[in-house]
């Protein structure tokens, strides 16, 4: 990427959309956002990185409900305010351990309107629905937080806003401040600094190797295609129904609302020799840890025909099997089944993270999180992969997380598909068509970005006019 392609980048803002999976059924309703202003968070301190310079800063916290009625941490924002170690610092936020769950902790990297000597950025620390609520008088319990500069280089302390070299113990802290609704219920913020705009961008959403496509072509058999290390596949084989053709015609691009969208097209006529499925994946397997996100739209209904087949609609990276059971696989998948399959009867949104399986006697070693659910319409969906952990997210909520078990030993491609499972759920010979359209793609090698920092990259790439980027180094 160019230095102005960059600068075009940095300066584009977007806001993330977020849209509930589920709520989780609480004890009592929480608060709005005026009561629990009203009646107060406190929210406590404690350092486990106390030098004035370090490899990272560690500030654990704990939030405390001090008011009358139940708050919803989803609503809750923290933010701790620190001076950048140079105007171009690039920060990485990481949770060790937290009671509600790191996979419900978040945290992003902001510049507060009125910058100060002590504070010219902020962590800003949110919360999934998953983490539940706070009752009156009850807290979350250890929050272990850290972060560091993205090249590892150390960072200072001493003169950060937010920094209590003293703190050893948890206490009541005034210079981390709390928010909820746009409101400061706890803290003072440096320089008067309140809450920022929502749509301010995180600072420094990526500065790693990227391959970004907007599927900006005029068909399948466009040169730019392969020029760009696509594949569109026409060969045979698994998977879906045996004998079912893999057809690149199927394949097609058109503009929709200004972004030019990929539509895989997967039709039957209830037989395998008339089953046409859709595929495109890159034909170099480079990919491992870091961020892949994607823009998907899934259809439950046919676009011509009877409904009722059992469709696969996916987003997924993937290296191949080389013996069965063999412990160098990986596989990472977003699935929906949009009628149902493999034992479900209806709706349902798998992630499944991977680590080997054997085809015949059938024998898998995966770990997967599944919502029952109808997810027809457009999606974002993010996968994080670090040294820990196999991360997902769907519309900025939470999805699952996969333990170390399941993490790729070897780089994989970025697939995606639609096939049928079998042709048993719809036995009529009629004609039959399902679309699945895809938006964009986005990998950024060896960075776990939040799914507004994906949001930000990716509307900076189409501020800047760029449709296609791929400085992700070959192996």
């Amino acid at each position: 990427m160019t230095k102005n392609a960059k600068s075009r980048l940095r300066a584009a803002a977007a806001a993330a959309a977020t849209v509930a999976l589920s709520c989780t059924a609480l004890a009592a309703t929480p608060a709005s956002a005026g009561a629990a202003a009203a009646d107060g968070l406190v929210v406590q301190y404690r350092t486990s990185a106390a030098g004035a310079t370090a490899d990272q800063s560690e500030p654990w916290l704990k939030v405390r409900n001090t008011g009358s009625a139940a708050v919803r941490l989803s609503d809750v924002k923290l933010r701790y305010w620190f001076k950048a170690d140079s105007a171009s610092a690039a920060y990485r936020f990481a949770c060790s351990w937290a009671v509600k769950g790191c996979a419900n902790v978040t945290g992003t990297f902001g510049t507060p309107a009125d910058p100060t000597a002590t504070a010219d950025r902020y962590l800003e620390i949110s919360f999934t629905a998953g983490a539940g609520s706070l009752a009156p008088g009850a807290d979350t319990g250890d929050l272990q937080l850290r972060f560091h500069q993205a090249n590892w280089q150390p960072l200072g302390q001493s003169d950060d806003y937010s920094f209590g070299r003293e703190r050893s113990t948890y206490g009541d802290w005034s210079r981390i401040t709390a928010h909820i609704g746009g409101a400061t219920v706890w803290g003072e913020a440096p320089g008067g600094n309140g809450p920022a705009d929502p749509t301010d961008p995180p600072t420094d959403p990526a500065d790693g190797p990227t391959l970004f496509d907007d599927f900006n072509y005029s068909g399948h058999g466009d040169p730019r295609i392969a020029a760009n290390g696509w594949s569109v596949r026409a060969n045979s084989g698994g998977p879906g129904v045996p004998g079912a053709n893999w057809v690149p015609e199927n394949v097609t691009f058109a503009n929709q609302g200004g972004n030019s969208v990929m539509n895989l097209e997967t039709s039957t006529a209830g037989t395998a020799s008339s089953t046409e499925q859709t595929e495109i994946l890159t034909r170099s397997m480079k990919f491992r840890n870091g961020t892949y996100a994607t823009r998907v739209k899934f259809s439950d209904a046919p676009r011509s025909g009877p409904d009722g087949d059992r469709l696969v609609q996916t987003f997924f990276t993937i290296n191949d099997l080389k013996a069965p059971m063999a412990d160098d696989y990986a596989e990472y998948d977003f699935e929906y089944l949009p009628n149902g399959g493999w034992g479900e009867p209806a709706n349902i949104l798998y992630t499944t993270s991977w680590e080997t399986y054997r085809p015949d006697p059938w024998e898998a070693v995966n770990q997967h999180s599944e919502v029952r659910q109808s997810y027809a319409g457009w999606h974002d969906l993010v996968v994080t992969i670090d040294d820990s952990a196999i991360t997902y997210y769907v519309d900025g909520q939470h999805f699952g997380t996969h333990g170390a078990a399941y993490l790729p030993e070897r780089p994989m491609s970025i697939n995606f598909n639609q096939w049928l499972i079998d042709l048993a759920g719809q036995t009529s010979t009629a004609p039959r068509s399902y679309d699945q359209q895809v938006d964009y793609v986005l990998h950024v090698k060896d960075q776990v970005l939040s799914p507004a920092q994906v949001g930000t990259l990716v509307s900076g790439y189409r501020a800047a006019g760029t449709t296609f980027e791929d400085t992700v180094p070959g192996v």
